[in-house]
């Protein structure tokens, strides 16, 4: 017989705030297509995006999560010498070590909570939300930070046509803890390796060090592939989470997908026949495709501007790079 004790975590977890942070910087289209052979009618036809927010100097991965976070804290009610945990999802700090989520942690005012960043590219928010999740049920933390922070602007090749006008920044963050009843659904998530091509940085960084190539590494992708995967594959993993939840379309009130395209989100509702009473997030428009910190930039603000409210039931889900996916169904905070 294991002499281990047993853990003494929560029954479950619930989302209990959220913050978002968007730069100052709003980038219409017209800025974009002084590098590219485009139009503004194109690029809102193709993917709904009108804006996207760039950060400047000041607005590191660390100073945009920081921003986020203490509004997702004091949104939770609680301090940030209550957070045990402070998960960081992110592709584009570029310091390989240490984790940023160690100096977020730090400034935040924690008291040493564990931190660690994660690559899971535009699912990561899913992911981390997931750790989070199951960290306060084991019981190593009673609150954890979950922070999704790009600054895409930096991996943005302004002369490639078709991932110029997609890509922005910012910071959203959520405070996940305990819970009397089911408030996170089961995670369905997984990867398709064999399709890692379809999006990914065009070179390594030591063929940048070493010269082999002059022009700085972006993300690019396949456009149509991507799109075909999302549609079709996307909308089956978001069939699972519903069902995984024990929950039907109808008894959905928001959907808050990965904000990449909205011909996909549009796909996507029409596939899984979401009734029309569920609100859809749409902060593509004017946010651009942030990666890891699409969803909760998009919960925030669907909360915020009361398009939802506290107590929803939604569906969130993310896709991207990897290629990688995670799906669960959450009480909105």
């Amino acid at each position: 017989m294991s002499k281990i004790r047993p853990s003494k975590g929560a029954p479950y977890a619930r989302i209990l705030g959220v913050g978002g942070y968007r730069p100052t910087r709003v980038v219409p289209n017209e800025v974009i297509l002084e590098t590219i052979d485009s139009s503004d009618e194109w690029i809102r036809s193709r993917s709904g995006i009108e804006t996207r927010h760039w950060a400047n100097d000041e607005e590191t991965v660390a100073a945009m999560s920081i921003e986020a976070s203490g509004k997702a804290i004091a949104d939770a009610g609680i301090s940030a010498e209550q957070i045990g945990g402070v998960i960081v999802s992110t592709v584009s700090h570029f310091k390989q070590t240490p984790a940023v989520a160690t100096e977020i942690a730090d400034k935040l005012g924690t008291n040493k909570a564990a931190a660690f960043d994660i690559s899971a590219g535009c699912a990561g928010f899913g992911y981390g939300l997931t750790l989070a999740k199951g960290m306060i049920v084991e019981g190593s933390a009673e609150y954890v930070l979950v922070i999704g922070v790009e600054r895409l602007s930096d991996l943005t090749d302004l002369e490639d046509r078709a991932t110029a006008f997609l890509f922005g920044d910012g910071a959203g963050a959520v405070v996940v803890g305990p819970s009397q009843e089911p408030a996170i659904g089961p995670t369905v998530w997984g990867s398709e390796g064999d399709k890692s091509e379809t999006i990914k940085q065009t070179v390594p960084w030591t063929d940048y060090r070493e010269g082999t190539v002059a022009k700085f590494p972006a993300i690019t992708q396949e456009g149509q592939a991507v799109f075909r995967w999302a549609v079709f594959e996307m909308a089956k993993v978001a069939k699972e989470a519903l069902d995984a939840a024990g929950i039907s379309p109808d008894d959905l009130d928001v959907f808050i997908p990965h904000q990449a395209n909205e011909r996909i989100i549009d796909s996507m509702v029409k596939t899984l026949k979401l009734p029309e009473s569920v609100t859809v997030a749409r902060d593509v428009r004017t946010t651009g495709n942030t990666s890891a910190a699409s969803i909760p930039l998009a919960m925030e603000r669907l909360l915020a501007t009361g398009e939802a409210k506290s107590g929803d039931t939604a569906l969130v889900i993310g896709f991207g790079a990897g290629l990688v996916y995670a799906a669960t169904v959450v009480t909105l905070p």
